[in-house]
């Protein structure tokens, strides 16, 4: 969340707003005044998109909230200019529940429609193919046909639309979680090839749109599989047990003689009799270093203070979704109090790699392991 700044919290749940959203306004509101040099106007389009994003965070709290009725917490909610997003924790494989979480975002946007045309009397300005009246109409009718619009391009049936993961839901009723989520991602990606075919005809948008639609399809479905790979491993399967560690007092030289001599990218930082961690090194900080500092400078002077630890037993599809979330380089791997190895998104990919290679009924399939690795090395 480093780009991002906090707003607040609503329910316990963090919400972020990314500092592009903040040149996304200031360019509306630039826009609104060099049509007329009027000072309201700017205002009133820069209030007109904080709404519009309002409803986006209503909409995002109620994927989150239904989440948490099922257990799942959420991570927080991060407004971007492209919209909004909540990164839930997990997404159940219960179908039942995923339907109710995919649901309920737009099912809000359908509740402040229909509070604003029957609770309020606000009229609808006019037809979704004609955009004028977004620029010139009057405000709450033109809040009212964005919520409608929300409703509607969030129920197309692509990943990584709602419509995408309701979809996948009644599949999965059916049919097993990964072949469900490969089925409707095809359905997403044929749907795209036809909004690039209209889109090439009539509509440019509908290109921007289509290639959306492909690569999230895609993105979702490898995900699933990735999960598929790793469930039922430990994290001592996966883990690093050959690596060197440096004392803090080391200098950055010794560091990076070892980082040439070998493939090991980050450090452990330890004082001898130390029973786990105080630090890691990691290459870019090494890098880093060199370059401000030099080849005698001490690695505790560059060396990141925090090294989460996982107990060898713990499940390795949480470990891998930590390295993730917190966009860590390693996590270190302990047992009975004592730090026994490191884990890497590096070596979990090889390690899908050597179990696909090996073959057998429990093995992998290939495609998991290579995209993990290619995605996050």
């Amino acid at each position: 969340m480093s780009w991002s700044l906090k707003l607040g919290r609503v329910a316990g749940i963090p919400i972020f707003v990314h500092w592009t959203f903040l040149i996304l306004l200031g360019w509306i509101m630039l826009a609104q005044w060099g049509q007329n040099h009027e000072l309201t106007a700017a205002l009133a389009g820069g209030l007109f998109l904080i709404t519009l994003f309002a409803c986006v965070v209503l909409h995002e709290l109620g994927h989150a909230l239904m989440a948490q009725r099922f257990g799942v917490p959420t991570s927080d909610i991060t407004l971007l200019p492209i919209g909004g997003v909540a990164r839930l924790q997990r997404i159940p494989e219960h179908p039942g529940q995923e339907l109710a979480i995919a649901a309920a975002g737009p099912a809000v946007n359908v509740a402040i429609a229909l509070v604003l045309y029957l609770g309020f009397g606000v009229p609808f300005p006019g037809t979704l193919d004609d955009a004028a009246h977004l620029e010139r109409g009057a405000f709450w009718p033109r809040i009212l046909e964005v919520n409608v619009f929300l409703v509607a391009f969030n129920l197309i049936p692509a990943f990584p639309m709602d419509g995408g993961r309701m979809l996948r839901a009644l599949l999965a009723m059916r049919l097993p979680y990964a072949k469900a989520t490969r089925l409707a991602a095809s359905i997403g990606q044929a749907l795209a090839i036809g909004f690039a075919f209209v889109g090439i005809q009539s509509n440019p948008m509908l290109m921007l749109i289509a290639l959306f639609v492909w690569i999230g399809a895609e993105a979702e479905a490898r995900q699933v599989e990735d999960r598929m790979a790793l469930r039922g491993l430990r994290v001592r399967d996966a883990m690093l047990t050959d690596f060197h560690t440096l004392n803090p007092s080391d200098s950055l030289g010794r560091a990076a003689d070892l980082l040439l001599a070998g493939t090991q990218h980050d450090f452990p930082v330890a004082t001898p009799g130390d029973s786990e961690f105080r630090s890691i090194l990691t290459r870019a900080d090494l890098m880093a270093g060199l370059a401000s500092a030099g080849r005698e400078s001490p690695v505790s002077d560059h060396a990141v203070t925090e090294l989460p630890a996982f107990d060898v037993s713990s499940d390795l599809e949480q470990a891998v979704a930590s390295l993730r979330d917190q966009q860590l380089r390693c996590l270190q791997v302990t047992e009975r109090g004592r730090t026994v190895g490191l884990l890497s998104l590096e070596n979990v990919g090889e390690f899908l790699l050597v179990r696909s290679a090996l073959g057998g009924p429990e093995s992998a399939p290939p495609g998991p392991g290579q995209r993990l690795l290619a995605a996050d090395a």
